[in-house]
């Protein structure tokens, strides 16, 4: 019977193993020191003490030193009892046999257990880890389990040892099990990622590292492992690469020019600049004309998309180069912009310039710039949005173009209205050169002519042709046809020119004007023609306004409204607009005339937009109308 299975009822029973040991120990030595002392044998009984030192052994050192003193006294007392009176002979032999016996078991008890502490003490430091370790023989069945490979598998030791590792775990490996065995066998280590379950049935990533132990002829004898869980780890990888994957699908579809930009080297230069202090970057780069050469060199193209490629018409990202003036040229007005935008630490920055494409050609493009801060960790990186505007801009041309072409009509339009009025400004001064004319041959014609006379007839003819030259002028300038045109113009003068249009039609309508022109009106920049278009419209709107209203008046104004606008005012005492009609006022094809087409107030509004202004009204019921515009002054 084996002193387990002697232990083993006890240790049911609920009593210490240390206390069945030594009892255990002090029974078998006084059984041996009673067969020893009181039978005649005539052999080495007291070697068996050595299977006392073993028990004692296994509860502590001071037990072990303990029982081997003991074991020894009793040998001799027995000796002494038994065989005192003989001489030296075979007893004295079994004697000293005996004590060898003990002393021999005693000191290799002593190393077995020095060498178990020191296993404990290296089983407690694979304990203190957090990670999962287990070591396991060459067949894969469990002999050590940590208290990490406890927590983070599930399976405490008394159930995870004696199990093959590879069942227990459901281990599923990279590649197959025989080629790392390989790498194990030929390296005696291995590392990689295997997936394993717990006991719970949860699927977890682990880093593993081997370490297989070897006996002294080479045969593998153990293997160490130890597993981190990287699940969270591996997780963030996924999504950091299905991140990836979905950023570089979006930028390659994407029907935008995207360009990803590296601004690192511009943003050291930046911080070297301004290294004793803050500086004021637009006036800097004015008193340096050469940092903006400088700092573009310094922004590096890292990536393309196809978008851009067609747009540049360049076949591949490498004929674009990693250089910007490749794409700017040297006509480019915005990097200053950005670049300023940059360092003040926008987080965007659009624009709209042209860009080189690779047969030369500009293309007119919107763009725009993302600027990521210090704290996401992409402080360099810089994503350039590029929009080609060619389609758009070409349909804006045609636009303005009909709309011009609109105006146009509807000058014609006007002055049709206005046919009466002009035949009367032009006959008026022809009829006076022809009265002129005739008192000019009458005083030649008489026996003393009077030169004086004549003279002043003829030059009161030619007034009159310069002022019917002026009407006509007037009415071809009018009616010309043109694209905008950008002059400096006399705010006061505008008006007035625009006024003497309609002033013999408002006459005949029986509306008085009152013109009141302020002589510090400020100059503006615009075409001619259109803004007098604006007025002539508004006048001939407010005009047939009042012909049912006896004693019409038209207030037309012209003055500085503050010093950055010229504002022009035309303002009727006629029935007034009602309400409901307001907000449609300048909506195209709204009118309130049963002949009227609805398009004069929507070109008026187009047209004063168009030169930066604006153009408001405010009427009430029974109290007329006032029409204002504002343009920005030159």
């Amino acid at each position: 019977m084996t002193t387990a299975a002697i232990e083993a009822p006890a240790a049911a029973a609920g009593w210490p193993r240390s206390i069945v040991r030594r009892t255990l120990a002090a029974a078998l030595a006084l059984g041996v020191f009673v067969v020893d002392a009181f039978t005649p044998l005539q052999s080495a009984v007291a070697v068996l003490y050595v299977l006392v030192i073993l028990i004692a052994a296994k509860v502590s050192r001071t037990d072990l030193l303990v029982t081997a003193a003991a074991s020894a006294a009793l040998t001799a007392l027995a000796y002494a009892y038994m065989h005192g009176h003989e001489n030296f002979g075979s007893a004295t032999l079994r004697l000293i046999v005996s004590l060898s016996a003990i002393g021999i078991g005693t000191v290799l008890s002593q190393q077995n257990l020095k060498s178990t502490e020191t296993l404990r003490e290296q089983a407690q430091l694979l304990n203190l880890s957090h990670d999962m370790i287990f070591v396991r023989d060459a067949g894969g069945v469990i002999q050590f389990w940590n208290r990490g490979a406890e927590t983070g598998y599930g399976w405490p030791a008394e159930q995870a040892l004696g199990q093959v590792a590879d069942d227990l775990l459901s281990t599923e490996y990279p590649v197959s099990r025989a080629e790392i065995e390989r790498q194990l066998f030929r390296t005696s280590r291995w590392e990689g990622v295997l997936h394993q379950r717990t006991s719970s049935g949860a699927a977890i990533a682990v880093e593993s590292r081997w370490v297989l132990e070897r006996s002294g002829s080479g045969q593998p004898i153990r293997v160490l492992e130890t597993h981190r869980d990287v699940s969270e780890r591996e997780a963030s990888h996924r999504a950091l690469a299905q991140s990836e994957r979905r950023y570089r699908r979006m930028f390659n579809a994407s029907r935008i020019g995207l360009l990803q930009e590296d601004w690192s080297a511009l943003r050291a230069e930046l911080d070297r600049l301004t290294r004793d202090g803050e500086i004021d970057l637009p006036s800097y780069i004015e008193a340096h004309p050469d940092f903006l050469d400088r700092a573009k060199a310094l922004v590096k193209i890292t990536d393309i998309n196809p978008a851009f490629l067609e747009i540049t018409r360049w076949d591949s990202p490498k004929s674009v180069g990693s250089s910007l003036d490749n794409v700017l040229g040297e006509m480019d007005q915005t990097f200053a912009g950005s670049l300023i935008a940059f360092y003040r630490g926008d987080r965007f920055y659009e624009g709209e310039t042209q860009i080189r494409g690779a047969d030369g050609r500009r293309t007119p493009v919107i763009f725009g710039l993302t600027f990521p801060t210090v704290e996401e960790g992409l402080d360099g990186e810089v994503l350039a949005f590029v929009l080609d505007v060619t389609d758009r801009n070409e349909a804006q041309n045609a636009l303005l173009a009909a709309q011009a072409e609109l105006a146009r009509a509807a000058r014609v339009a006007t002055l049709g209205e206005l046919t009466a009025s002009i035949t009367h400004e032009v006959n008026q001064p022809l009829a006076s050169i022809v009265t002129n004319g005739e008192a000019a041959l009458r005083w030649l014609r008489r026996p003393q002519p009077d030169l004086v006379e004549v003279s002043t007839a003829l030059a009161r003819a030619i007034e009159e042709g310069k002022r019917a030259s002026a009407i006509v002028r007037r009415i071809r300038s009018f009616l010309a046809k043109g694209s905008m045109r950008r002059d400096v113009l006399e705010g006061a003068e505008l008006v007035q020119d625009a006024i003497l249009l309609v002033e013999r039609e408002l006459s005949k309508m029986g509306v008085a004007i009152d013109l009141q022109l302020d002589p510090t009106a400020p100059k503006v920049i615009g075409d001619r023609v259109q803004l007098q278009q604006v007025i002539v419209n508004l006048a001939v709107n407010a005009g047939q306004a009042m012909a049912d209203v006896g004693g019409g008046r038209l207030l037309v104004r012209a003055l500085r409204n503050g010093s950055e606008h010229l504002a022009v005012t035309v303002a009727d005492n006629g029935p007034g607009i009602d309400p409901a009609n307001l907000e449609r006022l300048f909506d195209p094809f709204f009118t309130t005339k049963e002949e009227g087409m609805g398009m004069g107030l929507a070109i008026c509004r187009s047209t004063v937009e168009a030169h930066g202004g604006s153009l408001s009204v405010d009427s009430r019921l029974g109290d007329g109308a006032r029409f204002t515009f504002t343009i920005p002054a030159a």
